[in-house]
């Protein structure tokens, strides 16, 4: 068994168990950290309800979200990521392993003594070099957000904003 099926399956187990962690395996490093708190977890609800196409524009995402779904990555190490907020341009399939498949854009929500998982080279940097067109980092204490894109130097902005995203939706940040 190779060691990222191995990884996989103690993600998995560790899920099924119904353990206070989340755990990642990014870059040929384990991640974990304590299941989200209130502020995070209500943080992120009020994104995904926001979550809508943007009226008029053309191409048709239908900006479906997953959350805390864990998403196997292409790069050589078999990177298994779980964004706070996925979003897709199609439904992704049922699945009760990891999806392959990219999400167009990622939302992450900063958790107390967590910040450099989704702020440092395994956060915005790894999405974006992997496919990923826009990244959003919301720190749910100040009110900033981060807008990561491909091509563009960070952008910064403070709750509340309304963000339109390349694949076609919308996402408001309260």
């Amino acid at each position: 068994m190779s060691t990222v099926l191995e990884i996989a399956e103690i993600i998995a187990q560790t899920d099924a168990s119904k353990a206070p962690v989340r755990l990642e395996y990014v870059r040929g490093r384990m991640k974990w950290e304590t299941s989200p708190a209130s502020r995070h977890q209500k943080a992120l609800q009020r994104i995904e309800r926001s979550l809508r196409p943007i009226p008029g524009q053309a191409g048709g995402c239908g900006c479906f979200a997953l959350a805390d779904t864990l998403i196997r990555f292409g790069d050589p190490d078999g990177s298994l990521k779980r964004p706070d907020l996925a979003i897709f341009c199609t439904e992704p399939p049922d699945s009760d392993e990891a999806l392959t498949m990219i999400p167009a854009a990622v939302v992450e929500v900063l958790s107390v003594g967590y910040e450099e998982k989704d702020l440092g080279v395994d956060g915005a940097p790894f999405y974006l070099a992997y496919g990923v067109q826009d990244v959003l980092i919301v720190d749910p204490r100040t009110g900033v957000v981060y807008h990561d894109t491909p091509d563009h130097e960070r952008h910064v902005h403070n709750a509340p904003v309304t963000i339109d995203l390349r694949c076609g939706c919308r996402v408001t940040i309260t």
